[in-house]
């Protein structure tokens, strides 16, 4: 059976003392002398006190929780980004609340709502990619103090801060790489061009075909999904219409693995027939018989920098000031065998 947990009236009647000594003490209070503290917490311990910490928090104001809302968290990227958050967190005493859209804009929506239902201090999120229309977000800026951070997957939506990595950037770097090793004809697996990200790295990708005097063909451009099934059919749709790239950049570390299996089933030799880049640096592009060139999005650090925008913006609401923040990460490419030909 369970032990039943104590009150502080049980402590104060036990120990002799006031209530108001024992709250004191149980909260670290400077007046309180430590030989009454260390006396009160481990009379607390003895009699299975628990804290109550909603009623803490609402004398405090803070929960010490924050949500965090990704798509989904089974991936590298998202996983690493939840762990950089909470590591930043995590000495200030805050603790994480993780939610999955699983890509569906009313999941979202019901997180949100909860979240701010159990008056977390703060959320970090990444729109799912069916969030067209954002009012159900602008309502929070307009209903609540709560700071958003939107991370990778953003809109803009003034007020809220966001952290991301360059995506043009990082589109342009990749093909780049691709034209400087001697590649003519390179397609793009462009993913959900709904999501900005998305969008950026598919203009990276342009932009660096037209600064070096390539002709941009929209037959080259393959809407795709961000899965290996997504890559697989794109190779099939790509050979079937006898449009062969020399080339492929992905906007997605999955859709360049299924692109790479069925580059393989077809014998299409990679890199000297058709080379194959992707996006995320996920673990396993650096894994495989043949590792995958990738951009890095370094989502540890995208975590722990969205966990400092937190800080300062607990900060500034403190003096009344709140500072919107745009911070963006440089991308690395990491070349590997499926691109380098020279």
């Amino acid at each position: 059976m369970n032990k039943k947990s104590a009150t502080i009236y049980d402590i104060s009647k036990k120990l002799n003392v006031s209530v108001a000594t024992v709250s004191r003490a149980l909260n670290n209070h400077p007046r309180i002398s430590q030989a009454t503290k260390d006396l009160v917490m481990k009379t607390a311990k003895e009699m299975n006190y628990k804290q109550n910490n909603l009623a803490k928090a609402l004398k405090s104001g803070e929960t010490k929780n924050v949500g965090i809302i990704v798509p989904f968290v089974n991936t590298n990227f998202f996983s690493s980004v939840i762990r950089g958050i909470e590591e930043e967190l995590s000495p200030f005493g805050y603790h994480v609340i993780i939610c999955q859209s699983h890509e569906d804009v009313n999941i979202e929506k019901r997180h949100l709502n909860t979240l701010l239902n159990a008056q977390v201090d703060g959320i970090f999120m990444s729109v799912s990619k069916t969030t067209i229309d954002t009012e159900h977000i602008r309502n929070i800026l307009d209903t609540s103090n709560t700071p958003i951070i939107f991370f990778d997957r953003k809109k803009d939506i003034p007020g809220i801060s966001t952290v991301t990595i360059d995506d043009y950037r990082g589109g342009y770097i990749a093909t780049e790489h691709l034209i400087k090793e001697g590649y003519k004809n390179i397609c793009h697996f462009s993913g959900d061009l709904n999501l900005e990200i998305y969008q950026n790295r598919l203009n990276g990708y342009k932009q660096a075909l037209i600064d070096h005097h390539f002709q941009v063909k929209e037959e080259n451009i393959i809407p795709t999904g961000s899965s290996i099934d997504a890559g697989i059919e794109a190779i099939k749709k790509l050979w079937d219409r006898k449009s062969i790239p020399d080339a492929i950049f992905s906007a997605s570390d999955f859709a360049a693995l299924g692109a790479c299996q069925e580059l393989k089933k077809r014998n299409i030799k990679i890199p000297q027939e058709v080379a194959v880049i992707g996006f995320s640096n996920e673990p396993f592009t650096q894994f495989m018989e043949l590792p995958i060139s990738s951009v890095d999005q370094t989502p540890l650090v995208m975590g722990k920098m969205a966990g400092q925008v937190f800080l300062e913006s607990v900060k500034e609401n403190g003096s009344g000031i709140s500072i919107e923040k745009k911070v963006v990460l440089a991308p690395q490419l990491y070349i590997r065998k499926s691109s380098k030909r020279k």
